[in-house]
């Protein structure tokens, strides 16, 4: 019975397409909707699974014990800013040591951004006869190096010693070092900040970047100083950023006690919100992943739109399509074929037609995958091309049931004497 209903089946497969070959043109203009819904939902999901697995990284290259902490919340921000954020008064260096004396912590460093001065005006930085002012650029404490987000690959970290004594001298990321040093060693050469001179004690080790990289956002082109000699650059600034490392195991006590320790400092009432931020890698991803899903699926929607446009096309020329076999219909009736075959004939008919442009979308979405990855990351999930195709098949099987109903329903003697 099963080999039966293999053959059966294998049968009105062959038919469906000898049917398709006789009518290319009618039927590659029948699926464009089905090809562009599908390739659609490829492109999407590479977009997004790609940017999605780059921030993961991304983020995750902090340590999972890590805790950032601003004025604002950290991450991503829709819409403006409420009066409150506005007023809010700025993180100081202060609150990063106290922060760094909590049981729960291991390490805590501030960081001040000394890219551009309190007017806006950019930081340059001169060396081997190259200028620039797209560099990020920021003071922070030796205690950075402790906490395991960049490793040094050439020379050593700055000591607290030359912190204290506002020694010159900095740590610079890959990308600096192979703008300004492309064909000798960084470590030992002089840059020029701000019109002073910095002697370059280490290079850090080269990371993967998202996205475009470049700019005042490639953690590879930064430079870091000592605390205390960036507050030279740019004084009376306690525009501070934090991040600490919990001990592990400690996280859920590290952020309590951060919390309860950043309320009294900046002495918010009971009863009143946090007047500052706080985020791990995992809040942050989390959040990223709520706004991209939501644009996801949002997008897809939209591109169901060129599904249901191919399945409409799909269930009019297969009502055309049983109008012109009328009599083939009756034929095949008149010589024993039950309703449930012809039935099956037209469904097989229609969903082959659907998947032959879920198949195209694919290929199609692969190339644009292709293309995509030399601009962003991209990445194709296994769901992707799976629901893409399973869609494609599943809107001929939807389109193609009331076509092949009415043909199942056709008398054999009138469909025998229609012309």
């Amino acid at each position: 019975m099963k080999q039966l209903l293999r053959s059966d089946i294998l049968e009105n497969f062959w038919m469906a397409l000898q049917t398709l070959r006789a009518n290319k043109l009618r039927s590659i203009l029948t699926v464009v909707g089905v090809v562009i819904g599908v390739w659609t939902v490829m492109a999407i999901a590479s977009i997004i699974s790609g940017i999605d697995t780059a921030v993961r990284k991304e983020l995750e290259s902090f340590g999972t014990r890590s805790i950032f902490i601003a004025k604002f919340q950290p991450g991503i921000h829709i819409g403006r800013l409420s009066r409150e954020e506005r007023m809010r008064k700025e993180l100081t260096y202060d609150d990063a040591i106290a922060i760094g004396q909590l049981p729960a912590i291991e390490v805590s460093v501030p960081f001040l951004d000394v890219s551009s001065d309190f007017f806006g005006q950019k930081t340059t930085v001169s060396g081997n006869g190259k200028t620039t002012v797209s560099v990020n650029i920021q003071g922070t404490l030796p205690d950075f190096e402790r906490a395991g987000t960049e490793i040094i690959t050439e020379g050593r970290f700055f000591s607290q010693f030359e912190n204290d004594n506002n020694a010159n001298v900095c740590v610079i990321g890959s990308k600096v070092a192979e703008d300004f040093f492309p064909y000798t060693t960084a470590v030992g050469q002089t840059l020029e900040i701000n019109g002073e001179k910095f002697r370059v004690l280490g290079v850090l080790e080269k990371r993967e970047q998202f996205l475009f990289g470049g700019g005042n956002d490639d953690r590879n082109n930064a430079i870091y100083l000592p605390f205390n000699v960036a507050r030279k650059i740019k004084p009376n600034s306690d525009d501070i950023f934090i991040m600490a490392v919990a001990k592990p195991g400690m996280m859920d006590q590290a952020r309590d006690q951060i919390t309860d320790l950043l309320r009294v400092r900046r002495q918010v009432p009971f009863g009143k919100p946090d007047n500052f931020g706080m985020a791990t890698s995992e809040t942050v991803i989390e959040q990223f992943r709520a706004i991209t899903y939501g644009v996801a699926i949002a997008m897809v929607v939209i591109s169901s739109v060129g599904l249901m446009v191919g399945g409409i096309g799909v269930m009019n020329i297969m009502l055309v399509s049983v109008t012109e076999r009328t009599r083939e219909i009756g034929v095949r009736k008149a010589i024993g074929a039950r309703r449930r075959d012809i039935l099956w004939q037209f469904l097989i008919e229609a969903m082959t037609l659907t998947g032959i442009g879920g198949l195209l979308g694919l290929g199609l979405g692969w190339l644009t995958t292709l293309l995509i990855r030399l601009i962003v990351p991209s990445y194709v999930p296994l769901w992707a091309p799976i629901g893409g195709f399973v869609a494609s098949v599943g809107i001929g099987l939807i389109f193609g049931l009331w076509p092949a109903w009415k043909a199942a329903r056709l008398d054999p003697i009138e469909s025998l004497r229609y012309e």
